[in-house]
């Protein structure tokens, strides 16, 4: 039988495979056809010998047309049409160039630059990045970008020197959580943020916000590029990197890590973050040498602009690792109080918290213990411990759950509330508040700072952000009081009042009052002191029955507290609280980077 083969598709013929009289198997190539730029092969339906070929090169077709008139019926000469078999090991020459140009840009493909960085004690991008991610996961984006210098630097020399354009960043897996991840590379061009480079940055934000997953980003190298020329910029002022990252704050669990040299851009990124994460050698700046120099300012080494001793006493940075590698561990560790309760847990044996605070009410005592018995084993990372000593912020877990937890150090002015600690507290509360860590607060406070030389430190603003902090929260707040509850410190502690925590306690060494008992009594019974045979004696007198007065089991019977409470039952009270609580009201806009 003969038939006809036609044009699948109109088309021009840009090749004829077959002659007349030729054999042919099924699936044995005819013509090429050529239809919006694609070339596509029509073949053979069955074997058969061809009696006539009805087209030539270069002839336009419609679809149908017949092309080549074949007869069916068996063939002994024909090559058989079966195509051979891939061969999977193969490496195309456009894949090779692929694997190339992406092994010329990792770590292997410049000895020398990690050379360098070894030899400084310190980790490429690609190591701080291989141990912070599970093995196997992270994903690079932008591995073939480089600097956009072409007008002044050749290609090869682009590609060999500035590979990602200093940046490296991608998606992989925390503890199996996914997560962004970006990383100066201060092997090129000195980890300064290029036309490219920010353009990755930008993608990455943008990913964090659209899945909602964390961000880590280690932050070493300086701002602003100059040398790139490939744009047509004039100031850099409309790139969006720093309005995309404070757009972010709020929304998803933001950490900085900061390691060497770390200014200007980079810092302005890592400022943004909700915790940072810092090595000994770290130098953390809004401006390098060359800008202080610049604005007359005089000259400097890097080392002496904002070393960890200052940045870490002045609250800028959160944890001090002692390097890189444990800067990563502690990253990762910070990011699991977000990842949901650990499956497993231990706790001290709780009965330690009955003797923990000192029945003498004048003995200061280590709070930091309390904590590190009320919570889990290992389970305590606290932020901000150089600075505003008075106030400890950490987060803990609780037979796994993960909360936030704030404190009064008596150790510092008798746990009295400053400045700095109002602060650090009130935006400890907005972390919380806006990953939805519950809150426990152990209150232990004669009031906030007063003073002519508190009040030289605007307390009155700093103070009142505590109690709009804690007013706003929509997480739930545990107060429990271990010792002094006084004046306006104590509500502030407690969310702004005593009604406004899921439960308010206090343990048997609880006291509460408007103000502290020895100045109550000062102030409210100035004349009756004044005239006593023995004020001294009156007043001993009139402190312990104002003492009485404000006992946690005289205000728990007038129901100012909730219950006074064994110490060791905290646990099981907390938990309790927080159990079954309704879905939050809705989300913090941003977290003040203060």
């Amino acid at each position: 039988m003969t038939g006809f083969v036609g044009a699948p598709m109109a088309g021009t013929v840009v090749g004829v495979e077959v002659v007349a009289g030729q054999e042919v198997r099924a699936g044995a190539p005819l013509v090429v056809l050529e239809a919006m730029k694609m070339e596509h092969v029509v073949r053979a339906g069955h074997d058969g010998v061809v009696e006539e070929v009805l087209v030539r090169a270069g002839r336009t077709v419609r679809r149908d047309a017949p092309l080549v008139r074949v007869r069916e019926g068996a063939v002994t000469g024909a090559a058989d049409a079966a195509e051979a078999a891939v061969d999977l090991e193969e490496i195309r020459p456009d894949l090779a160039a692929v694997v190339a140009r992406h092994a010329a840009g990792l770590d292997a493909g410049r000895p020398e630059a990690v050379r360098r960085r070894h030899e400084q004690g310190r980790r490429t991008a690609r190591e701080n990045i291989a141990d912070l991610c599970d093995e196997g996961t992270f994903a690079e984006y932008g591995a073939l970008a480089i600097a956009a210098q072409r007008r002044r630097r050749p290609v090869e020399e682009l590609i060999e020197r500035t590979p990602a354009d200093g940046l490296v960043c991608g998606v992989g897996e925390i503890d199996g959580r996914a997560a962004v991840v970006m990383s100066y590379d201060y092997t090129v061009l000195a980890g300064t943020q290029g036309h490219l480079n920010h353009r990755k940055t930008d993608r990455m934000l943008e990913l964090a916000g659209e899945r909602e997953i964390p961000l880590v980003l280690f932050a070493e190298g300086g701002g602003g590029r100059p040398g790139d020329t490939d744009t047509t910029t004039v100031s850099g002022l409309d790139v969006t990197s720093f309005w995309a990252m404070g757009r972010l704050s709020g929304r998803v669990p933001l950490v900085g890590i900061a390691s060497g040299r770390c200014f200007a851009g980079n810092a302005a990124l890592l400022g943004c973050c909700d915790v940072i994460i810092a090595t000994p050698d770290a130098n953390i700046g809004m401006g390098g040498p060359a800008m202080v120099e610049g604005g007359g300012l005089g000259t400097y080494r890097p080392e002496e602009i904002g070393p960890i001793d200052v940045q870490t006493a002045n609250g800028v940075v959160d944890v001090v690792a002692e390097d890189e590698a444990a800067a990563v561990a502690a990253a990762r560790r910070y990011l699991s109080y977000f990842a949901g309760p650990a499956e497993t847990w231990t706790a001290p044996d709780q009965r330690l918290l009955r003797h923990l605070v000192p029945q003498n009410r004048k003995t200061p005592y280590d709070v930091g213990q309390v904590i590190g018995t009320l919570a889990d084993d290992g389970s305590v990372l606290e932020l901000r411990r150089g600075f505003a000593p008075g106030i400890r912020t950490a987060l803990i877990r609780v037979e796994g759950v993960p909360l936030g937890l704030l404190a009064n150090d008596t150790t510092h002015l008798g746990g009295a509330i400053d400045r700095d600690g109002a602060d650090k507290a009130a935006r400890f509360l907005q972390l919380c508040d806006a990953h939805g860590l519950p809150v426990v607060s152990l209150c232990d406070t004669p009031g906030f700072m007063v003073g002519p030389e508190a009040e030289g430190t605007a307390t009155v603003r700093h103070f009142s952000r505590l109690f709009v902090a804690g007013a706003n929260l929509t997480v739930p707040l545990v107060a429990v009081v271990l010792r002094k509850a006084y004046g306006l410190g104590a509500q502030a502690m407690a969310g702004g009042s005593f009604r406004a925590p899921a439960a308010t306690l206090a343990w048997p060494t609880g006291e509460i009052g408007g103000m502290g008992l020895e100045g109550a009594v000062r102030l409210g019974f100035r004349k009756e002191l004044a005239a006593a045979p023995d004020p001294e004696a009156l007043f001993e007198e009139m402190v312990a029955a104002a003492y009485e007065h404000g006992k946690a089991l005289n205000a728990a019977s007038a129901f100012e507290l909730d219950d006074v409470i064994d110490p060791a039952e905290t646990r099981r009270w907390i938990l309790a609280s927080l159990k079954d609580r309704p879905p939050r009201r809705g989300r913090r806009s941003f977290i003040d980077t203060w």
